[in-house]
C-alpha cells in the first residue's frame, strides 16, 4: 500500500461512528414512552417511528455498497456525517410526529452509510488474519455502544433528565468520528475482477440465497424487534427494560468476541439453530416471568440472538460467494427492511392488547404487565418460525462445505 493511510485513526473513527449508530438505537428505545407522552403518540405511531430508524438504514447501505467503488468512504462517510447531524437536530426540534419520522429516516439513513462505508474501508486496510480480527472489534461497538447508550438513556431517565438532552448525547460521538476522520488520507477502493453486478445478481436468485434472505429477514425482528421495544414492554415487570437491553447486548457483544471457536465446533448452521431455540426460550421467558427472573431470560435471549446477523452474512459470503459484496448488503438490508415493516405492527399489537385488557378491567402496573406479557407471547412466534428454517437448512447443507470467498467482511 503506497497511500500514507493512518490507520489507527480511521479504525478509531469507524468506531464512534458505529458507536454513534449504537446510541441512536439504544437511546430512542428508552425515550420512547417520553416521547408517546409528550406528544401523544400511540404505540402504533411510536412503532412507525421506529420503522424509519430501519429503513432509512437499508436504503442507503445497499446505495452505498452499489456505490462504493465509485465514491470511496470519504464521501459516504461526509454524507453519513450530514444526515446524522441533520436527523438528531431535527429530532430535538421536532414539533410533532410528522419531524420525528422524517428525522428518524434520516437517522437511519446515517447508519446504513456507516456500514456501507467501514466494513469495506476496514477489509481494505488490513488483509488475512488482521482483517478479520479488526472487523470483528469494529462489529462488537454495535452491543458495545448499545450498552452504555441505554446506560446512560437510564440513568438520565432517573434523574429527571427528558429527552431532548438525551438525544444531544448522540452528538458526541458523531462530533468525535467528524474530527477523526476530517483531512486523513483514505485506502484506494479495491474492485473485485472476480465478480461484477450481473454475476452477483445471477448468484443472488439462487435457492439458497433466496432461502437465506428469507431467514435474514425473520432472524432480523427476532433480535431487534424484543430489544427495540424493551423499555415499553418490560418496566411493569419488575425489571427495568433499560438494564435488560444493556445486559442482552453485554452478553452479546462477549459472545461475538468468542464467535470463531463457537463457529469452529457447531458449524453455521448448527449455530443458527441453536441460537433459533435459545432465542425462542428466551422470549417465552420474557413474556411469563417477572421481577429479577426476567434478567435471566436476557442472557438466555442474549445468547439466542448474538451470532444471528454475522452468521447469516458470513454464510451469505461463505455459500453464496458470488453475489459478492452486494449480496451481502442486500442481505444486511432486507434484514434491516423486514424489522422497519414489522414495528408498527408490533405497536399495533401493543395498543390492541391494551385495548382488550382496559374492557377487562386492568389497570395502572397490572394493566402494562398483561399488555407486555401478551405481545412478548407473540413475538415468540419469530424464533419458532427460525427453529423450522434453520432444521431444513441445517438438513439441507448437511456434509456441504463452504465454498471458499475471498471476501473476508
Amino acid at each position: 500500500m503506497t497511500q500514507n493511510i493512518n490507520r489507527t485513526a480511521l479504525f478509531n473513527a469507524s468506531c464512534l461512528a458505529l458507536i454513534t449508530t449504537a446510541f441512536t438505537f439504544a437511546i430512542r428505545a428508552g425515550i420512547l414512552p417520553q416521547l408517546g407522552e409528550d406528544f401523544g403518540l400511540t404505540a402504533e405511531q411510536l412503532g412507525f417511528i421506529n420503522s424509519m430508524w430501519f429503513l432509512g438504514f437499508p436504503i442507503s447501505m445497499i446505495l452505498g455498497g452499489l456505490f462504493y467503488h465509485k465514491l470511496g468512504p470519504k464521501v459516504i462517510m461526509n454524507i453519513a456525517f450530514v444526515t446524522h447531524t441533520i436527523g438528531i437536530l431535527m429530532t430535538i426540534y421536532a414539533g410533532g410526529y410528522t419531524t420525528l419520522l422524517i428525522s428518524t429516516l434520516f437517522i437511519g439513513f446515517g447508519n446504513g452509510c456507516t456500514e456501507a462505508a467501514c466494513n469495506p474501508m476496514i477489509a481494505d486496510m488490513y488483509t488475512g488474519v488482521k482483517m478479520n480480527k479488526m472487523l470483528n472489534r469494529f462489529h462488537m461497538w454495535f452491543p458495545g455502544g448499545i450498552v452504555l447508550g441505554s446506560l446512560i438513556s437510564k440513568f438520565m431517565t432517573d434523574a429527571g433528565m427528558g429527552w431532548q438532552p438525551q438525544i444531544w448525547v448522540m452528538m458526541i460521538p458523531t462530533i468525535a468520528y467528524a474530527v477523526l476522520f476530517f483531512g486523513k488520507a483514505f485506502p484506494k477502493p479495491h474492485v473485485e475482477a472476480a465478480t461484477s453486478i450481473s454475476s452477483n445478481i445471477k448468484a443472488m436468485i439462487s435457492p439458497l440465497y433466496i432461502f437465506l434472505f428469507i431467514c435474514m429477514s425473520i432472524t432480523a425482528i427476532t433480535e431487534f424487534g424484543t430489544q427495540q421495544w424493551a423499555n415499553v414492554v418490560l418496566d411493569s415487570s419488575g425489571a427495568s427494560g433499560m438494564l435488560i437491553l444493556a445486559l442482552t447486548t453485554g452478553v452479546m457483544a462477549v459472545a461475538r468476541f468468542f464467535a470463531g471457536p463457537v463457529v469452529g465446533k457447531l458449524g453455521q448452521t448448527g449455530v443458527l439453530l441453536s441460537g433459533a431455540v435459545l432465542a425462542a426460550i428466551g422470549t417465552y421467558m420474557f413474556s411469563v416471568v417477572t421481577g429479577p427472573v426476567a434478567y435471566v431470560a436476557a442472557v438466555v435471549f442474549a445468547l439466542g440472538v448474538a451470532y444471528f446477523w454475522p452468521v447469516m452474512v458470513g454464510a451469505v459470503a461463505q455459500r453464496v460467494p458470488l453475489s459478492g459484496a452486494l449480496g451481502m448488503s442486500i442481505i444486511g438490508g432486507v434484514g434491516m427492511f423486514s424489522t422497519a415493516i414489522w414495528q408498527p405492527i408490533i405497536g399495533s399489537w401493543i395498543d390492541s392488547a391494551r385495548a382488550t385488557n382496559v374492557a377487562e378491567g386492568l389497570s395502572g402496573a397490572q394493566l402494562e404487565l398483561a399488555t407486555g406479557q401478551e405481545t412478548l407471547l407473540k413475538l415468540t412466534m419469530f424464533p419458532s418460525i427460525l427453529i423450522v428454517l434453520f432444521i431444513i437448512l441445517f438438513i439441507w447443507q448437511k456434509g456441504s462445505k463452504p465454498a471458499l470467498s475471498s471476501a473476508g467482511h
